[in-house]
Order: C-alpha cells, then sequence, then structure tokens
C-alpha cells in the first residue's frame, strides 16, 4: 500500500489534536488541561481504561505523563460526553476546508470507501483499532469520514507500535529517533515527558547500534532503519487488504492527499509536529 494513502489518513484524523480550542472545549465538560483531555479522548473507545493500559497502547508517552491525566479523567467527565465532543471537534474543524457545491455528494463518496476498507479489516493485534471501529458510527458524511480515518489511524499506530516493540525501541528511544531523523520536533522530550536521563538513555541506545553519532545526529545506518521502520508499518498494516480493498485505498488516495495538503494549507495540521508524520 502506498505511503500517501496512510499520511492522508493521519491528517484527516489529526485535526482532534490541534485545533486551537481543544482544551476550551474539554474543559467545559470537566477535564482539566490539554493531556488530560488528550489521554481521556484518544482512549474513551476502550472505555475507562488505567493509565498502565493506554502506556502501553499509545507507546512513546512517558507512564508519569499518562498518570496526571488517568484515571482521573474518568471521575470529572462522563466518557459519552467525551466522545461526543471529540466527533464534533473533528466534523468542525473538517468543515472548515471541505466546501463548495459537490463537497457533500464527494466526501460521502470517501466515506464510505473508507467504510468498506474498514469492514473487512483483520483486528488481530490491534487493540486500539478495534476499540475505535467499536465505537458508533455517525450518520452525517463528515463525521462517518473522520470515524473511519480514525479506525484506519490508529491500525497502522497499533501495527507500528508492534514493530518499534519489535525493534527494541522502547518510548523514549522511538521518539529520540523521530527527532533524530527530523519527523518529530527538538520539542518531543518535553512533549512525551521524558526527564533528561531518560533521553540520554534513548540516545545512547541509538549510539550503541550506530543509528546516531556521538552529537545525536542521525547517520546512514539510522536513516535506513527507520525507513525499514516505516515500510514494515506499511507492510503489516496492508497485510489483510484483498484486491478490493487495495483498489478502494488506491482510488481515494488523491482524495485523501488533496483533503491533508487544505487542512495543511488552513493551518489544522502543520508540520513537523509530535505524530512524528509526514504531509504527504
Amino acid at each position: 500500500m502506498r505511503r500517501q494513502f496512510w499520511q492522508g489518513i493521519e491528517v484527516i484524523h489529526d485535526v482532534v489534536y490541534f485545533a486551537p480550542d481543544v482544551r476550551e472545549r474539554f474543559e467545559a465538560i470537566g477535564l482539566k488541561g490539554w493531556w488530560m483531555a488528550y489521554f481521556a479522548h484518544r482512549s474513551a473507545a476502550l472505555g475507562t481504561p488505567d493509565p498502565t493500559l493506554v502506556t502501553a497502547l499509545f507507546h512513546g508517552f512517558a507512564p508519569r505523563l499518562v498518570e496526571r491525566a488517568l484515571p482521573d479523567a474518568w471521575s470529572m467527565a462522563d466518557r459519552d460526553e467525551i466522545l461526543t465532543t471529540r466527533l464534533q471537534l473533528a466534523r468542525d474543524r473538517l468543515t472548515t476546508v471541505i466546501a463548495g457545491p459537490d463537497a457533500d455528494s464527494a466526501t460521502d463518496n470517501l466515506a464510505r470507501s473508507l467504510e468498506l476498507i474498514v469492514s473487512a479489516l483483520d483486528y488481530a493485534g490491534r487493540p486500539l483499532a478495534a476499540a475505535h471501529s467499536s465505537v458508533p458510527r455517525p450518520e452525517d458524511a463528515i463525521g462517518r469520514l473522520w470515524w473511519a480515518a480514525t479506525v484506519l489511524r490508529e491500525y497502522r499506530g497499533d501495527s507500528h507500535v508492534a514493530i518499534l516493540v519489535a525493534a527494541g525501541l522502547d518510548g523514549a528511544a522511538a521518539n529520540a529517533l523521530a527527532v533524530a531523523d527530523g519527523r518529530a520536533p527538538g520539542t518531543q522530550q518535553q512533549a512525551r515527558g521524558w526527564n533528561d536521563d531518560e533521553w540520554m538513555a534513548a540516545y545512547e541506545n541509538l549510539r550503541r547500534r550506530a543509528w546516531t553519532d556521538e552529537y545525536g545526529s542521525i547517520t546512514d545506518s539510522g536513516k535506513a532503519a527507520r525507513a525499514q521502520i516505516e515500510d514494515a508499518t506499511d507492510r503489516v498494516s496492508s497485510a489483510c487488504f484483498d484486491e478490493e480493498m487495495q483498489a478502494r485505498a488506491i482510488t481515494t488516495e488523491n482524495a485523501l492527499v488533496d483533503l491533508a495538503h487544505a487542512l495543511n494549507s488552513a493551518g489544522a495540521v502543520t508540520f513537523p509536529n509530535p505524530t512524528a508524520t509526514f504531509l504527504p
């Protein structure tokens, strides 16, 4: 499966993280602060999980950062209201760039194609994707589009975590490699909650592999290893795609890429960002 398909999916999903009023929206229903909102709304599809489970599934976040948000969030806001607020936030952000006389029809067709791919996925080993697939499907076209993109995003994310773990990269090392490779900003250490000792240990892990040099700059071996991780993630994510699913992905790719660029131009998702992905 072409990388651009997955990159387009990522950008569409990510609108819920970069909206300027994310914090205010979730504070209005009882949550406190951006990070509590993030861990709560991304994990609410699982129910009301504890911080150990969320740390394991999200991969890349220091446990202490998750523990400051969960489980307190579940006593401050209703889980269903958290999911409703998240969906409305996505609708509002996507609506800013999806407009025009043919927008409704085009959005409905794109949503339907992604939904058909989602309906045929094999969720074995993909707990976050499976949880999001069980969240009630919206009835409107934009809501359905974001719902399907979110399931697919977490599907690839679950695969990516498995590849990182198989490569022996813990959360700190995976983030450090993304920074060294230019995929994530230099503020990633703070954004993911790692202290200085943990961050230094992460870079030492990479240096021992010869993936970075003594100054923390990525080496050719490191670039090749990071590329292999992405290639393996794409391959594993697409392993269950039959010919019909592949055809649907191919036919939706241009629309996904166009929408991703429109969202980027509107400032809805900018790069580089902590998701460590590129604009397609």
